[in-house]
């Protein structure tokens, strides 16, 4: 693929740290909170529905490229252990919650959720059901590893009632994979497939990393081959974000070298024109979806989502999320749990909801908030209808951000239209960059907190 000196010299200027916008103001922005009371005035006094995370985070092996918060073991009895304190801190939540809210999604992340044995699985559906009630249409999905996936894994989630599954093939390549410390051959990701079907996953979405080491479009566009074989509904591709400061094996993957400037423009390039070649529309910064998704659907009435989980498709829910490392997310604000096992232990057991940050959300933060989800997933941005929501003079409110979207504009990168402004097909590369002009926190950018934007 031909890659211009133009887009050479773009990523020189632009690529530099910045967050992902899945909240605002990011999670490092939270602070500690001795009395987490004021955080949760949300759910106690609000009515929208719940969007209900549990955390799970235990893995067999660690894949060098993560940058979750995980926990590496082969005991099973840590699983047992595990959900004995889920239930514990289900019970010390139940109370601040009003009797006729709903859940109308349900996630499970990792970690490793197939970690958990088919008993086990049972056992956290039948705690969740003892304190949730789900909307009929509720959406329930899992993150899964083939590499340590059986049929009675898939066969206890859906009992379960998930519908929906995601997993990981990041690439294909044997040498990436070694590099990675990610082994997969491309059976597994067949029989994962094959064995989601047979149990009525009709959502299944398949992850692809682009910038580690070892890739080039060459052996890229062999995994591309691969993972279309396989027919997945959605597609989420995501730029490598190399934290070594922050996640320290991520240092391992330098011995094999990682793909300069240039090399990470060809892989997404190549990735954007060979999924939407295949049918897939391209979603928001990093997502693909097959025509008839109803992320497709979203995105064109602009009801699109993105939070901790992506892109989504429900609006107005209130996250509470539960487990270590987990943050929830209100109208008011963020709280997130203690990423600590013991320390999760020790709150529990004193009787006390594992919050340890939280954020209350100003006004401006508020408004900060919806400008930057709107144009992370419109990718556009609209003067009038932004000013008739929030009854401000948009234009006058966001003079200073709008002078730094000058630049950009001089360089291809948004257009000016007479309601507002549109991203380019270019500038859609560059969608953090935009988005970090509306950003209140982010000056002075502390290299040392974000992974870089391209």
């Amino acid at each position: 693929m031909q890659i211009t000196d133009q887009d050479l010299q773009l990523i020189e200027k632009y690529n530099r740290p910045g967050p992902r916008y899945t909240s605002y103001p990011p999670a490092n922005h939270f602070r500690e909170y001795v009395d987490y009371a004021p955080l949760m005035a949300g759910v106690e006094q609000g009515d929208a529905p719940l969007s209900l995370y549990f955390h799970l985070p235990f893995c067999e092996t660690l894949c060098w490229f993560c940058g979750c918060h995980t926990i590496t073991t082969l005991d099973r009895d840590k699983a047992t252990d595990y959900l004995d304190l889920l239930e514990k801190e289900l019970e010390i939540f139940a109370p601040h919650l009003g009797p006729e809210r709903k859940a109308v999604q349900l996630h499970f992340g990792g970690g490793t959720p197939n970690f958990f044995g088919p008993e086990q699985i049972d056992r956290l559906g039948a705690m969740i059901n003892r304190h949730f009630t789900f909307t009929e249409d509720a959406e329930k999905s899992v993150e899964l590893d083939p590499r340590r996936l059986r049929p009675e894994h898939v066969e206890a989630f859906a009992r379960m009632g998930l519908t929906r599954a995601s997993f990981g093939v990041q690439d294909s390549n044997p040498d990436v994979q070694k590099a990675i410390h990610r082994v997969q051959p491309q059976s597994m990701n067949i029989e994962a497939m094959a064995t989601l079907r047979a149990n009525g996953f009709d959502s299944i979405n398949l992850d692809l990393i682009y910038g580690l080491p070892l890739q080039t479009p060459e052996s890229f566009s062999v995994t591309l081959n691969e993972v279309l074989q396989l027919k997945p509904d959605r597609f989420a591709v995501f730029n490598y974000a190399h934290v070594p400061w922050m996640r320290p094996a991520q240092k391992l993957l330098e011995r094999a070298g990682l793909p300069d400037a240039r090399t990470k423009l060809e892989l997404l390039k190549l990735c954007i024109e060979r999924l939407t070649a295949a049918g897939y529309v391209y979603i928001g910064m990093d997502h693909f979806a097959l025509p008839g998704d109803e992320l497709v659907q979203a995105q064109h009435e602009q009801t699109l989502q993105r939070n901790f989980q992506g892109y989504s498709t429900r609006a107005g829910v209130e996250i509470c999320g539960f487990g270590i490392s987990s943050i929830s997310q209100g109208a008011g604000g963020f709280r997130q749990n203690v990423k600590d096992l013991e320390t999760y232990r020790a709150w529990l057991a004193q009787g006390k909801l594992p919050v340890e940050k939280g954020y209350e959300l100003t006004a401006d933060d508020q408004l900060r908030a919806d400008v930057i989800l709107r144009l992370m997933c419109d990718l556009s941005m609209d003067y009038g209808t932004m000013s008739e929501k929030w009854a401000i003079d948009f234009e006058a409110y966001f003079a200073e951000a709008l002078a730094q979207l000058k630049e950009p504009a001089e360089d291809g990168l948004l257009i000016w239209t007479d309601r507002g402004f549109a991203v380019t097909e270019r500038g859609r590369l560059f969608i953090r960059n935009l988005a970090m002009c509306f950003d209140a926190y982010l000056e002075p950018v502390e290299a040392g907190r974000y992974s870089k934007t391209v």
